[in-house]
């Protein structure tokens, strides 16, 4: 069933703009697949879908091409249209983006490698970023702002 969910998915991402969760839900739901939220998110995160920036604005999920592994888009090309703020307290770093863009956000940012970042914890337009310390913490809120484009 797992497996027929996941062609199901990549099959209405590669075909269509799916700009939510909620909307690739409904797409399921019309295919025979009802999946809670918390399946839909982890069938999300286990194929490597994205949320990429769209022209208009927008955005919506994307997968790699057939046969490959989703689509991993860089933070630096993420950065300047998704993040919105960044505010930090002790180790804990608070980033506000577009609506939507977290995920793909905090999946860029934990592919980048920062050993300064622990974790981080994405819903739908805010990332919770786990440092190793409060200067650690402030380097990154630094290096994000700059990268975004953000005065300090």
């Amino acid at each position: 069933m797992k497996t027929q969910r996941h062609a199901a998915i990549l099959r209405i991402v590669r075909g269509e703009t799916i700009g939510s969760q909620e909307q690739l839900r409904e797409r399921l739901k019309a295919e025979g697949f009802d999946v809670t939220q918390a399946t839909l998110s982890r069938d999300i995160r286990e194929l490597g879908l994205a949320k990429v920036a769209a022209p208009d604005g927008g955005s919506h999920y994307a997968a790699g091409a057939e046969g490959t592994p989703g689509v991993r888009p860089h933070l630096e090309q993420l950065l300047p249209t998704m993040l919105v703020s960044a505010e930090g307290v002790g180790p804990l770093l608070v980033l506000k983006t577009t609506t939507g863009g977290a995920q793909a956000l905090a999946l860029a940012l934990d592919g980048a490698g920062w050993a300064e970042v622990m974790g981080t914890i994405a819903g739908d337009d805010a990332i919770l970023v786990i440092a190793r310390g409060e200067r650690a913490r402030r380097a990154v809120q630094t290096r994000l702002k700059e990268l975004a484009g953000i005065p300090a």
